[in-house]
């Protein structure tokens, strides 16, 4: 019985691997094959090198089926995949690492017994520096209607519309709402009006595979959710020297306050401003913002402080300025209560909620703390977005 030797010839690069000319019969016996080889298409192709993390490697067959694929990196890092149901190509299932080598080895067959092996390696992007995204509020908690998203970057993202395209925020009930950049390094996401009370809300962050720029790229993927509590807003008239507490659009407290006073420049800023911080007790020092004790600074303890700012701006306890409450402005830029109803608006605030301030000249503003999303027009906010 004559016998045809076969041999396999292994080929490295994108192009068509080698072939294996002969199959075995049914009796056992080695006969010719017949055809052509199958060709097989890898895509990252050979030699390739930056390729994304994120990019899904493909292999083809065309005239044959895949009998096998393997990708591994040089760590012996397998990577994940299936074949499709005809054999005709196979996808990776599972994101790549930065700055890695990647062997891709496939084996695809003719209907008449022809046998290719191709194998070929690239290579993934390697970044300079890792961007890692913190995101307010945290994963599981409940906020007021006023709580914006926010995304805080360690590091600056010059390629800001590219970043911004990878974020996402849902919510149900869907609302309006947009992307806005205070900085490099921190984008806001806020509703066009406060959120609905309720309201289910998740923020994707699929920064893991995104160029930021200037060699940065993101470390990571991040998906937190959060909820809406009810829908607590205060309006604190520095006229009136009245602040009038709402849930919902049921009013629920009219408080006395003394806001701050014209003389020396202390007035509460107007704006809508947002619960931040809770403290039953608070040691209020003036110098922590640069007004020292011998020019008219203070060093105070108070009770039940409610942070609206970070410009130093509190609802509190004053017992010493009960008589000014409901009458005239006399504090350093704080919301003056008596101890009672203090204590009641600290226990009924969330961090999250609004306290909307009418009545002064000054307006809030960049310069004073991290959240005065609501200080500004929707048409300001829409200008700072990186996307049209």
């Amino acid at each position: 019985m004559a016998v045809v030797a076969s041999c396999l010839i292994l080929v490295t690069g994108c192009t068509a691997g080698s072939s294996r000319s002969a199959s075995t019969n049914d009796a056992g016996t080695t006969t010719a094959a017949q055809g052509p080889a199958p060709t097989i298409t890898v895509l990252p192709g050979a030699a390739v090198a930056d390729v994304l993390p994120t990019e899904p490697i493909i292999v083809e067959a065309a005239g044959g089926e895949l009998r096998s694929v393997s990708v591994a990196n040089t760590a012996g890092a397998a990577v994940p995949g299936e074949i499709s149901a005809d054999g005709a190509q196979w996808q990776s299932t599972a994101p790549l690492v930065y700055a890695a080598d990647y062997t891709v080895t496939a084996i695809a067959e003719s209907a008449g017994g022809q046998s290719t092996l191709q194998r070929s390696t690239f290579s993934t992007v390697a970044p300079a520096d890792l961007v890692f995204p913190s995101i307010g509020p945290l994963d599981g908690t409940t906020v007021g209607i006023g709580m914006p998203v926010r995304v805080y970057l360690d590091a600056p993202a010059t390629e800001r519309a590219e970043v911004q395209r990878h974020l996402t925020v849902t919510a149900s009930p869907p609302q309006e709402g947009a992307w806005s950049w205070l900085s490099d390094t921190e984008v806001h996401w806020r509703p066009k009006v406060y959120w609905q009370a309720g309201s289910q809300v998740t923020v994707d962050a699929n920064l893991f595979g995104v160029d930021f720029g200037g060699g940065a790229w993101g470390e990571m993927d991040r998906q937190i959710s959060f909820s809406i509590g009810d829908a607590h807003r205060s309006v604190a008239n520095a006229l009136t020297h009245e602040m009038q507490v709402y849930d919902g659009d049921t009013l629920v407290r009219t408080i006395p306050v003394s806001m701050g006073a014209a003389e020396g420049g202390w007035q509460t800023k107007s704006g809508a401003h947002v619960v931040i911080d809770k403290n039953r007790e608070k040691t209020m020092d003036s110098t922590t913002y640069g007004l020292a004790l011998d020019a008219g600074g203070y060093v105070t303890e108070v009770d039940y402080a409610t942070r609206i700012s970070n410009n130093g701006e509190f609802v509190h306890s004053a017992p010493w300025s009960i008589a000014d409450q409901g009458v005239r402005n006399v504090s350093h830029g704080c919301i003056n209560a008596s101890p009672e109803n203090a204590a009641w608006f600290f226990n009924f605030s969330q961090i999250g909620d609004v306290v909307e301030v009418v009545g002064t000249p000054v307006p809030l503003g960049p310069a004073d703390g991290d959240i005065y999303d609501w200080a500004v027009s929707w048409e300001q906010w829409l200008a700072g977005s990186a996307v049209s």
